[in-house]
Formats: structure tokens, sequence, C-alpha cells
């Protein structure tokens, strides 16, 4: 039986787990206070790193929200690293009590992975996108025929994005692929001349795996 954390944060969880269990028994004996602080630093590791499975809509043509958050940007801007063409831009903004655990958000096979270090902005700030440390990866949807760019940005508390895809991969839409680890944004490209119709707006909360973004048609 799978248990609702995110495998991602195993590391953590343990560390800090112990930690705080040891901190706890101790606090029992010398400040009993203490240990109502304890318990809830116990509980908000738990929640961050929490991974609750998600039912993928149906239809292969839908590409759904990679990240849990509400959307804080959708313009059109020129993404000169993987599609190399004017594109839409779809940002999500994760808090820190958001779902962490990032999905995929259109099946293919991954062509382009590139991890860029960088600042720590405030990741609502449009600024953070190009200067914060970002990883981005570029999939090939599954006719070859249309691209797409997931984006990874680091916020100002998150410390560690991590990927666990690699290129040559083939990905299934809503398949865990990675996090980002306290507080983040995660960014979708779609080309401009892709046959993609928006089905979200700006300030709309959105889930990872399960919210519709808009219906991607591919080209014959």
């Amino acid at each position: 039986m799978r248990l609702p954390f995110a495998e991602y944060g195993s590391k953590e969880i343990s560390f800090f787990g112990m930690l705080l269990f040891v901190a706890l028994i101790m606090s029992l004996f010398f400040y009993p206070w203490f240990s109502i602080f304890i318990c809830f630093c116990m509980f908000f590791i738990l929640y961050f790193f929490r991974d609750p499975n998600r039912v993928v809509p149906e239809g292969d043509d839908k590409l759904i929200s990679p990240a849990d958050g509400r959307i804080i940007e959708i313009i059109h801007v020129d993404e000169e690293n993987y599609l190399k063409c004017k594109t839409l831009k779809i940002a999500i903004f994760m808090s820190l009590f958001s779902v962490h655990v990032n999905r995929i958000s259109f099946s293919g096979m991954v062509e382009f992975i590139k991890h860029v270090p960088g600042k720590f902005l405030d990741a609502r700030s449009q600024d953070s996108s190009e200067m914060n440390e970002h990883n981005m990866m570029g999939i090939l949807t599954s006719n070859g025929k249309t691209k797409i760019m997931i984006k990874q940005v680091a916020g100002k508390v998150a410390r560690r994005i991590v990927c666990d895809c690699t290129v040559g991969q083939t990905v299934v839409r809503g398949e865990r692929f990675g996090m980002i680890k306290f507080g983040s944004r995660l960014e979708v490209y779609i080309p401009e001349d892709a046959n993609f119709e928006l089905a979200v707006k700006e300030g709309e909360s959105v889930s990872a795996g399960t919210t519709v973004l808009g219906v991607l048609r591919e080209r014959d």
C-alpha cells in the first residue's frame, strides 16, 4: 500500500522526523509546553510532503496543470531555449501550503532538459521566471509534430528543484516527475501556432493532474 507522501521528500521526512521525535521526547521531560510547537512542526513536514492520488481527466488532447496553486500570469513571450518561437506562457504560483509534487502536462517524449542556477526572488514576481534558479523540460508530443515546455522555478523560500526525467524518456500526462521544495512556481509554454484552446484564466486555482489548462489538438 502506497503512503500518501511524496517519495521525493523521503530524506527530509526521515531526517526531520527523527530529529523532531527526539526533541519531542526531551521536551516532555524538561519543557512540556514546548512539545506543542514540536508537534506542529512534525505535522507541517508531513503536510508539506503530502502526495494524494489524482484522477486524470479523460481525453488525450487535454493539457493538464503540472502543479497545484493559482494562475498568476497568462502572457505571450518568446521562448529561446527549446521551443525557439513566440509562445503562450501559463504561470502557476505554489504557496507554502500547496501540494508540491509536479505532474506531466501532456504525453510525449522528453527531448530537452536544462537546469539553470540563479537567484531566489519571490516566485510571484515576473523577474523570477528568468532570474531565479530554474529547470526546463521540453516534451515532443505523441505524434511528433508539437512541442511544449514545462519550467520549474525556485522561489524565495524554495532551495531545491527535483526533476527525475531524462532525455529520451517517454512520459504520460498526469504522472509525477518531480517537485520544488518549499514554495515556488511552475510554467507551461505552448507555441503560438499550436492548435491550442485555452480553458483557464488568471486568478484561477488549479490542481496538478486534474485541472485542464486547455485543449491541444495535434497537427495531422
